[in-house]
């Protein structure tokens, strides 16, 4: 039989088919065939499975070919990594600038994440009722929008709480899967319920001691959307970040240095200290944000440490 796993709660994965819905496990081989992962089946994934005597639970014989996946360094196995979510058409990532501040090394990081996987991300401004009330705040929202857009990411302002611009979100999810990504407490599991009231998904207060989110999803979770398409709830992503890629292949996924490298004197320039590098010389002219030439040079360091 074949089937879409909808959700994963670590040893037993939900898989739905055309009309019903199977507890499955996995066989052990799974764990022993190379897989660098913590799980080796995620949510999104499309799998075969085999039926059981009792007819209602399953064992996956079969992960079928991804198109894309999305994945974070494990929580507790510093060199391992974590399968969030696979086949995804495209991801929004909300961004507050208050409970909880999310830092523009959050949002590269997930930036050139999704780049290197394949996945095309809106980055969604969330709690701007918030902000409306706070000319510092709001200015500094601006200029990060301004930052993204001129790079050629689409960039939404919205209110989850509030229900504001909530629309143009829906719109863009009609019949594709989407995932919500950001820190927990930015308000992901609030907009997914304005988007889709029935889904009635867990939301928690913000810790007023530390402007943290606390955690309110455990394992990912796939569900449909009554206007078409699925909505992927995932974690909130602390450890997310660059797995297994080159320091040459950075540069790639930062889009408007991607478009600049061939301007560069040296073909395997990174953008340190090579001379007549067209990265530095657009960072140093303003046409390159001096916070992502930063948060690159910070990846490329965290990279090295984690190898």
């Amino acid at each position: 039989m074949q089937g879409i796993v909808i959700k994963s709660t670590g040893s037993w994965f939900r898989v739905m088919t055309d009309d019903k819905a199977y507890e499955c496990r996995i066989k052990g081989k799974f764990r022993i065939q190379g897989i660098k992962t913590t799980n080796p089946v995620a949510v999104g994934d499309h799998v075969l499975f085999e039926l059981e005597d009792d007819k209602e639970t399953g064992v996956i014989t079969k992960i079928l070919e991804r198109k894309n996946y999305i994945i974070r360094k494990s929580v507790n196995l510093s060199k391992q990594t974590q399968l969030l979510a696979a086949n995804i058409d495209q991801a929004f990532l909300l961004v507050t600038l208050d409970t909880p501040p999310t830092s523009t090394g959050f949002i590269d990081r997930f930036l050139v994440s999704a780049e290197a996987y394949h996945i095309p991300t809106i980055i969604v401004f969330n709690k701007m009722d918030e902000l409306q009330k706070n000319p510092n705040l709001l200015k500094q929202q601006k200029e990060l929008k301004a930052i993204y857009e001129q790079i050629g990411y689409q960039c939404l302002e919205i209110s989850a709480l509030k229900k504001e611009n909530i629309t143009a979100i829906s719109k863009l999810m009609q019949g594709k899967v989407s995932t919500f990504a950001g820190h927990s407490g930015v308000g992901k599991s609030t907009l997914v319920n304005a988007i889709e009231p029935h889904l009635n998904l867990k939301t928690k207060a913000i810790s007023e001691s530390h402007s943290q989110g606390q955690h309110t999803t455990t394992f990912a979770a796939m569900y449909p959307l009554s206007f078409g398409g699925y909505i992927i709830d995932t974690p909130g992503i602390k450890g997310f970040g660059l797995v297994a890629m080159e320091q040459i292949e950075l540069s790639n996924y930062f889009l408007e240095f991607f478009k600049r490298r061939t301007d560069c004197k040296f073909n395997n320039c990174i953008h340190l200290n090579e001379p007549n590098c067209a990265i530095k010389t657009a960072v140093e002219n303003g046409e390159i944000a001096i916070s992502r030439y930063e948060n690159y040079l910070q990846m490329l360091e965290d990279d090295q440490n984690y190898r």
